[in-house]
């Protein structure tokens, strides 16, 4: 009744674009930021939204997402350059939060009472800082057991996607070895970091209209919501 192969007992989720509508509004912050520090810097090409955003900073740890786009444009500004623009970036993602809130996708907030209903184990595995404030906002904080986000990575030193440590973590937290467990991603790196930890089932979420790229870097399925699973 989920979708999934026979013996996935735990599902682990990502959050952006997964199971809450912040994607845009991450991708919105991204730009702001960016644009206003290529201005400076002589390069008049804004950040790009859709390609630049799911090209090197979707699903990444934040300060990995600003060193690699600004990499692609040739700048390489020291470390605390870095943690300064993604300070930047952060402080303006709450502000969107604050002002337009967080919804919850139906289908997604419907798969994950299904899964509940079906004694899965269920996890949140986000790279974001603001997890759990997103997680609360979006009134969906309680169909979630474990929450992996960038704080517990920090303190654990896990290394970001699409390195599959935050989800190794997540199945470690939930009790479940990794083959028995799903992951769901809209996230290149995501996805990636789903097929290096090789689990069970790697699920790729397409709200941006790449399902073939997400079956390149490693989905065994691609739905456009999760509730097509159901």
């Amino acid at each position: 009744m989920l979708g999934l192969p026979d013996g996935i007992t735990a599902c682990l989720f990502d959050l952006d674009g997964v199971l809450t509508k912040t994607a845009t509004v991450h991708a919105r912050a991204w730009k702001q930021m960016f644009d206003a520090y290529l201005r400076e810097h002589g390069d008049e090409r804004p950040f790009d939204e859709h390609d630049d955003y799911d090209t090197y900073v979707d699903g990444k740890p934040r300060d990995a997402g600003v060193r690699d786009f600004l990499a692609s444009r040739g700048l390489h500004p020291a470390e605390d350059e870095i943690a300064r623009l993604g300070n930047i970036k952060n402080a303006l993602v709450l502000e969107l939060i604050r002002t337009d809130g967080v919804e919850a996708y139906p289908g997604s907030v419907r798969y994950l009472e299904a899964a509940r209903d079906a004694g899965l184990r269920r996890a949140v595995v986000s790279s974001s800082h603001n997890c759990e404030d997103v997680l609360k906002a979006a009134g969906i904080d309680h169909l979630l057991e474990v929450r992996v986000d960038g704080l517990v990575a920090d303190a654990q030193h896990l290394a970001g996607k699409p390195h599959p440590d935050t989800f190794l973590e997540g199945a470690r937290r939930l009790g479940v070895p990794r083959a028995q467990a799903a992951v769901f991603e809209d996230a290149l790196a995501g996805v990636e970091a789903g097929r290096a930890g090789d689990f069970g089932q790697v699920v790729g979420v397409d709200r941006v209209g790449q399902r073939d790229k997400l079956r390149d870097h490693g989905a065994d399925v691609v739905v456009e919501d999760l509730e097509e699973l159901l």
